[in-house]
């Protein structure tokens, strides 16, 4: 997991952070910004730099790169995230038999059934290694109607159904508790049109959303969401746990971008819902039930997104910052005077910087005279380069005046223990400060994020992973973020890691109304079961 982590950093800093001749800003260009860039270190600037902030990971099949997690386990660098919690297998689960398997290669052909044992292992265990299922069975269908026939005979039998795209997750919801039957979605992979002159895509779930950005980008457009495991997710997923990513302070959630969804229910039902319309106040929007469910409601098979137009001018600048607080002013003075053009601001602190340095090779730090403790990057994009520029220009001249001014690391250090949190941005890193408190020596405490969003990612590293040091994280970490009235997941989900906490965030009756909803669309339960809701309300 810590691999992964390194490299989100790395894609975050993009040219900033990596030594590279071609990826690197000439120092004969803009001669004049560079001389009070290097006058006052305190921020570096790459002008117009046309590559998104988060960079492609490799691009694969369905499950490349996931044996990588086998390995991590066989030389105990496993990564934790929580305090283990023991659930029972539900005794209303039927167990896979010959006959089951049989139907399957009706519907399916031999192909579409797989049960060699090493291509199930790999879907039984997430990219981190953390969580390890027990399925026997991985199906792979390539349209909506054999999701559907595989729905429809689960539900009769009582098989219960994990349902996976790409397997990026961050809590376990994409791969088996026990024995359930996974359903891969990755041959459901084709583009159904593209509308080039109102930037509306219409795909199956399985798409890569790396083959997808390049598909809009090349009609002029951007996919809405940009994530660092983009050359693996599919659509479907990020569209199923509502995924965040860096475009978020601009474009929103996919709540707002998502126009319809095609889904199959528990008990094989198609739900169409893909509609490619912007405006259709009729009834309940039900798609919304859908984005952020994490398959526990429905399967989405079909998707339509509204893409923004690609603007021509981007420009990035990373700046540090001696404190906390400087960094909030340096957020409310980056919307004030960059306005409509702010599309990421995203800071970290020192420790993360210090991290990748130690144990990435390669890495540098780009402002390595900088004695600050906090690290911001900013990207604007626009339609006016020269206008942006100057606008850009002028905002850190300003800020400068006014005195404002992940991973592969991980892994080499040991254990880690992460958190996705949603904090009010003024209370943001007191939690960074109070974990190290709490922590002492025992442990090194990073904190990055999206701060334009409220978005803090807390990594906690420690040689090896130990009860002790769980037990002081948890459970002040959730009862800090609820007593602040955040949220213990801002855009991973809940999955197998954080259902049973759900409640930390959301009250009684909340949990009881989600409750119901789940009962209604799936009865029998079989639908990602162990995931997103407490057991006891199901």
């Amino acid at each position: 997991m810590a691999r992964r982590e390194a490299a989100r950093l790395l894609r975050r800093l993009g040219p900033l952070a990596v030594e590279s001749p071609t990826r690197g800003m000439p120092h004969s260009q803009h001669e004049s910004t560079n001389r009070i860039v290097n006058s006052c270190r305190r921020f570096h600037w790459i002008p117009s730099l046309q590559r998104p902030l988060c960079g492609p990971t490799t691009s694969g099949g369905i499950y490349e790169g996931q044996s990588s997690a086998n390995k991590a386990c066989e030389v105990q660098k496993r990564t934790f995230g929580s305090a283990a919690t023991h659930i029972q297998r539900n005794p209303a689960y039927s167990e896979l038999n010959s006959d089951d398997v049989s139907y399957f290669k009706s519907v399916l052909g031999e192909n579409g059934v797989v049960q060699d044992e090493d291509r199930v292992a790999v879907a039984n265990v997430d990219w981190m290694g953390k969580y390890r299922g027990a399925s026997q069975l991985l199906l792979l269908p390539k349209n909506t109607t054999e999701v559907s026939k595989i729905l429809s005979y689960c539900n009769t039998r009582r098989l219960a159904v994990v349902p996976q795209g790409g397997n990026t997750g961050l809590v376990g919801g994409s791969v088996p508790v026990y024995d359930e039957v996974i359903v891969g979605l990755a041959g459901m992979d084709k583009i159904i049109s593209f509308d080039n002159v109102n930037g509306i895509l219409t795909s199956e779930a399985g798409c890569v959303l790396e083959n997808l950005s390049k598909l809009v980008e090349n009609e002029g457009f951007i996919m809405p969401l940009d994530l660092g495991a983009k050359g693996s997710c599919h659509i479907g997923g990020n569209i199923s746990t509502n995924a965040g990513g860096l475009r978020f302070i601009r474009y929103g959630s996919l709540h707002g971008s998502v126009l319809g969804l095609e889904v199959v229910l528990a008990d094989g039902t198609i739900l169409d819902m893909l509609t490619t319309l912007r405006k259709d106040n009729t009834g309940y929007d039900l798609k919304h039930l859908f984005i952020g469910s994490e398959g526990s409601l429905g399967v989405v098979t079909k998707i339509s997104v509204l893409t923004p137009a690609k603007l021509p001018s981007t420009n990035v600048a990373f700046l540090s910052c001696n404190d906390y607080k400087s960094c909030q002013k340096l957020l409310l003075a980056a919307r004030r005077s960059l306005g409509e053009i702010l599309s990421a601001f995203e800071f970290m602190d020192h420790h993360c910087i210090d991290l990748a340095m130690r144990h990435v090779e390669g890495v540098h730090n780009p402002l390595p005279a900088s004695p600050y403790k906090f690290y911001v990057l900013i990207e604007t994009t626009g339609s006016d380069e020269s206008y942006d520029k100057t606008k850009l220009e002028a905002f850190l001249l300003r800020s400068m005046e006014d005195g404002l001014g992940i991973s592969e690391a991980s892994v080499k250090v040991g254990a880690v223990y992460k958190y996705d949190l949603s904090i009010p941005v003024e209370k943001l890193y007191d939690i960074v400060e109070e974990m190290r408190c709490r922590l002492g020596d025992s442990a090194e405490v990073l904190g990055y994020g999206h701060l334009g969003d409220g978005n803090l990612h807390l990594n906690i590293v420690s040689s090896k992973y130990d009860d002790n040091t769980l037990g002081r994280i948890e459970p002040f970490v959730y009862e800090w973020t609820s007593a602040q009235r955040g949220s213990i997941s801002a855009e991973h989900g809940l999955g197998l890691m954080k259902a049973e906490k759900i409640h930390y965030s959301k009250s009684p009756e909340a949990v009881q109304l989600m409750a119901s909803i789940k009962k209604l669309l799936d009865p029998n339960s079989i639908l990602n079961p162990y995931k997103v809701l407490p057991q006891s309300v199901l």
